[in-house]
């Protein structure tokens, strides 16, 4: 039986032109990603996107646009399951009020979850700055249509 992975992101690019995003580890694996993360039981892409948002950074977001969904083949990195990635252009309803740094992986120390947000410039990051493959080809893709 073929198993699927069904994973929600969103893109918050602000006035600026700089993108959120996250850096975790889970065990000894560190990666960056956009924020955002898997749907549960009974749930629409919309509604996991908003929870995520609400549990991941304490922010109420609204959906602008769908931006893309994986029109490849891609196996989850964490699992034998075949990953299937949809990302949104969204915006904050209100002020972005976590706490941000300007370096990858600073985690704070007295925090036990392994995860912070960044605001990096939309022209340099790159598909070297971030993990996973799906988030590589939207990268280029926004290289594209945004810078």
């Amino acid at each position: 039986m073929n198993k699927f992975n069904v994973r929600v992101y969103g893109l918050l690019i602000n006035q600026e032109q700089k993108i959120l995003i996250t850096d975790e580890q889970l065990g000894d694996f560190k990666f960056t990603k956009f924020p955002g993360g898997g749907l549960e039981k009974g749930e629409g892409l919309i509604d996991a996107l908003k929870r995520e948002f609400i549990e991941e950074c304490n922010l109420e977001i609204e959906i602008l646009e769908h931006y893309y969904t994986t029109d490849f083949f891609v196996q989850s990195i964490f699992s034998e399951e075949q990953l299937i990635a949809v990302y949104y252009l969204i915006k904050p309803k209100n002020n972005l009020d976590i706490p941000l740094v300007s370096t990858a992986f600073d985690f704070d120390e007295q925090n036990s979850c392994k995860q912070c947000f960044r605001l990096v410039d939309l022209k340099t990051l790159t598909t070297e700055d971030l993990t996973f493959p799906v988030d590589k080809h939207v990268i280029k893709l926004m290289m594209e249509h945004f810078v």
